[in-house]
């Protein structure tokens, strides 16, 4: 969804999304009244509520906002790359493993999965 205006989120979203951005704005040193200084300098007004969570979390937290931003490259994906090579006793059984695998892919006969010898003779 791209959101081109407020206009289209519910009052809780749109109060969310600015709290969330003036806390972006102040940094660090956010708290509750600069939380509402903020929004209402930008036309927008967050309840004495939503500034006071807000504020509180971002100053609780270990690394302030930091600690809410991802850093370069911690936007996704899984985990990190497998560990170094295995002993020789580990590539035999994944060779091992490889074989059995190429076992079950034999359907024998020459059958599809239609039923038929040739393939989707009903297309």
């Amino acid at each position: 969804m791209v959101l081109t205006s407020l206009d289209g989120l519910s009052d809780s979203q749109k109060e969310d999304l600015v709290a969330s951005l003036c806390c972006l704005v102040i940094g660090d040193e956010c708290d509750a009244e600069k939380i509402s200084a903020v929004a209402t300098a930008s036309g927008n007004t967050v309840g004495a509520a939503m500034a006071s969570l807000f504020g509180g979390v971002v100053s609780l937290a270990p690394k302030k906002l930091e600690s809410f931003t991802p850093g370069p490259g911690g936007g996704g994906g899984g985990g990190g790359g497998g560990g170094g090579a295995a002993g020789g006793e580990a590539a035999e059984e994944e060779k091992e493993e490889e074989k059995e695998e190429e076992e079950e892919m034999d359907l024998g006969g020459g059958m599809d999965m239609f039923g038929g010898d040739e393939g989707g003779g009903d297309y």
